[in-house]
């Protein structure tokens, strides 16, 4: 077995999954304003310090996605974030994309742009700790996108990304997201996500990627957030398998969905379905970031000092989470 398919399975074996706390510095001021605690590095530190040092590190948690600022910051203790994180057992992970911006030929799209300078930052990350990496590219639903162009653009992104990444012995966390905004239909979602999945791996075998060292970050086959056909979430766990399965090499160890918009129960329940369902030998995990910190991060916002009441907090989601990707989650857990 390769090293890069061990870090892969250390990663999501045993009902773990990925913590994903790699927003900006932009997105993370307005989730911190949102809840009316002042977006410092300080403050924007001490959340994510107590999430990482939360007891469910442990057993629930294989790896965390983190942001520049955060990979190169030292905790209250004097130890770096990813000797926080490695402590616990997981890997230290890293964003290395730099934002997804208006795609000039098609200026309702994106393109998610970083690859310059990407092998020397990587080289930088690997030194920090980081041993898996992350890069999103983004696509809308509608009856015009994504277009052949960006489908094309982001998918040989993501594989130069890969490549690279793969070069500088760390895994790369592959994410193509279909957003959920807009009013399309399930079978839209599932038919545009195969698309894009297909064309990913076609460029991903172009680019010698050595598939068995990757970890995918799709989205689930939902309704849009504006469609009133929405479906069951049953519908939802055997359309997004299918996907799948049609369109993801065997090859592949693991897939760790993203929670794409969904509530923290239903991103739960989802998961728990898939695995109900999973006639695959991929294993499928999570890769949340609100889905596993809103609730922690509301409680923590009336009284930041309450180290132990958020970890609580976050320490229950996570444990959730582990329950759904063994198959294993129910309601009744939730109340527990």
């Amino acid at each position: 077995m390769s090293e890069l398919k061990k870090i892969a399975l250390k990663i999501l074996s045993n009902g773990k999954g990925i913590l994903a706390a790699d927003e900006s510095t932009g997105t993370m001021t307005k989730r911190l304003e949102s809840v009316n605690v002042p977006s410092t590095p300080e403050n924007r530190l001490l959340f994510r310090e107590i999430l990482f040092s939360s007891e469910s590190m442990k057993d629930c948690i294989g790896g965390v996605i983190l942001y520049d600022e955060t990979i190169k910051q030292n905790s209250t203790s004097g130890k770096t974030i990813s000797e926080i994180i490695s402590s616990s057992g997981a890997l230290p992970g890293i964003k290395v994309d730099t934002g997804a911006k208006i795609f000039a030929s098609s200026n309702e799209e994106k393109i998610t742009e970083g690859l310059d300078g990407l092998r020397e930052r990587l080289k930088e990350y690997y030194k920090l700790g980081a041993r898996f990496t992350k890069w999103r590219g983004v696509f809308n639903i509608s009856n015009k996108y994504p277009s052949k162009l960006s489908i094309s653009a982001n998918a040989h992104a993501l594989a130069r990304y890969s490549a690279l990444v793969q070069e500088c012995q760390m895994v790369p966390i592959v994410e193509p997201e279909l957003l959920m905004d807009g009013n399309h239909t399930a079978d839209d979602c599932f038919n545009k996500t195969s698309e894009v999945l297909k064309r990913c791996f076609e460029d991903l075998v172009a680019h010698n990627v050595d598939l068995s060292g990757i970890i995918l970050k799709p989205n689930m086959i939902l309704a849009g957030a504006n469609s009133d056909k929405k479906i069951s979430n049953e519908e939802v766990a055997k359309l997004t398998l299918k996907c799948l399965k049609e369109s993801v090499p065997k090859s592949v160890p693991g897939i760790a969905f993203l929670s794409g918009g969904q509530t923290e129960i239903q991103a739960t329940e989802n998961l728990n379905l898939i695995n109900k369902y999973n006639d695959t030998n991929f294993i499928m995990s999570f890769s949340y970031g609100r889905a596993l910190q809103q609730s922690a991060l509301k409680f923590w916002s009336k009284n930041i000092n309450d180290i132990k009441g958020t970890q609580k907090i976050f320490n229950h989601r996570a444990n959730m989470n582990t329950f759904a990707a063994q198959g294993k989650w129910s309601a009744e857990l939730e109340q527990k």
